[in-house]
């Protein structure tokens, strides 16, 4: 991965309306390096994912907007290492907020509020260069993703990540339209992904069949385990399905079975019964 300095705006590939990659200063182990902040255009701009509440970054942005015009403030998704920057930025610049509210569900930034109920498909026109909403549920069920129509750029938030894979985390996310929305991209005309952690990604047809060929995997994985077991509770499943994984991971990996978990007793190949699951035997 490309080294960045946070705060600092760097350009993120040779297009002709210019996006600059403003990196956060949050990293973690579920971060990376920290959240990507993107700011497009010339004069009349967008700034996506403007991340926590951080006074620094928050001076970082407005340096980076300069005398221009910030229009739209873009998020992908509201939990907290993408969304709650928005609030200030908004206070500070007057733009206005697109994405989706808050779903009912654990860890959510509730403080989002747009301005406006946008849906899939919406265009954003800035004259110079206009912006696609695209709805991706499947991490969560607010998750957008945004179409820098002119460059083909699509930016992926935590749908798609560079190097690693996105958790996903029922019951609010599922892993059925995480798939669903990994297919939908593949039907899209797309030069390049800049996800929300990681760098920018030039051949996004092949990551989107690795993606979709992985978690088919993995759901493969779950299967053969149940087979080999019998039946399992999730806390020893989870040890076989992801004996792949490092142990700080571990958690993060249960809520990702779980949403496979799911998806197979929706689809009548696997069942539950109290607490343990197994196989239902057409499978």
């Amino acid at each position: 991965m490309s080294e960045f300095e946070p705060g600092q705006p760097t350009l993120v590939a040779k297009t002709t309306v210019p996006v600059l990659r403003i990196l956060g200063r949050n990293p973690g182990p579920m971060t990376g390096p920290g959240t990507n902040s993107y700011l497009i255009g010339h004069e009349r701009l967008c700034l996506l994912d403007p991340g926590p509440v951080n006074d620094a970054q928050l001076d970082s942005f407005l340096e980076a907007i300069g005398n221009a015009r910030l229009e739209y403030i873009l998020v992908t998704h509201t939990h907290g290492d993408h969304s709650p920057g928005a609030i200030p930025l908004q206070k500070a610049t007057g733009a206005e907020l697109v994405g989706i509210p808050a779903p009912d569900a654990e860890g959510q930034d509730k403080s989002f509020s747009p301005d406006r109920l946008w849906q899939h498909d919406d265009i954003l026109d800035c004259g110079e260069y206009s912006i696609q909403l695209v709805h991706t549920p499947g991490h969560v069920s607010n998750h957008v993703c945004y179409l820098l129509e002119q460059e083909k750029l699509l930016f992926t938030g935590d749908h798609v990540l560079q190097g690693t894979t996105s958790v996903i985390l029922p019951p609010d996310g599922d892993m059925s339209d995480y798939l669903d929305s990994l297919r939908y991209l593949q039907s899209l005309d797309l030069t390049f992904f800049a996800p929300g952690h990681g760098d920018v990604m030039d051949q996004p047809e092949k990551e989107l069949k690795n993606l979709v060929a992985h978690r088919l995997r993995r759901e493969q994985k779950v299967i053969n385990c149940l087979t080999k077991l019998g039946s399992s509770g999730i806390d020893s499943l989870v040890l076989s399905v992801y004996d792949d994984v490092a142990q700080h991971l571990i958690p993060w990996a249960k809520r990702t079975l779980l949403a496979h978990l799911i998806k197979l007793e929706r689809e009548g190949r696997v069942v539950s019964e109290n607490e343990l699951y197994m196989l239902t035997q057409e499978e």
